[in-house]
């Protein structure tokens, strides 16, 4: 099959399609709108209120912190690599 043969079949099928009409386009646009409008204040309102939430509630939890971290002398580890000085004689 050649491609016009193809273009041609294409516009053929296209005939058959049910277009809507201006009234149906304008109509569904705005309820898209609409609806996507709705929905992003939903999730918005719902985000605000879970990190509101959550904020409040990491408040209530202690403030101090259990882990102590000591500092352990380096000299006493095996695993110390010793400083080589590095200096040039001219």
């Amino acid at each position: 099959m050649s491609f016009i043969q193809y273009l041609k079949d294409t516009r053929g099928e296209l005939h058959h399609v049910a277009w809507p009409t201006q009234v149906q386009t304008i109509v569904y646009t705005i309820l898209v709108v609409l609806v996507s409008i709705f929905v992003a204040l939903y999730l918005g309102l719902f985000d605000f209120h879970f990190t509101t939430g959550l904020a409040r509630f990491l408040n209530v939890l202690p403030q101090e912190n259990p882990i102590t971290i000591t500092q352990q002398p380096i000299s006493d580890s095996p695993f110390v690599v010793e400083q080589v000085s590095t200096t040039t004689t001219q």
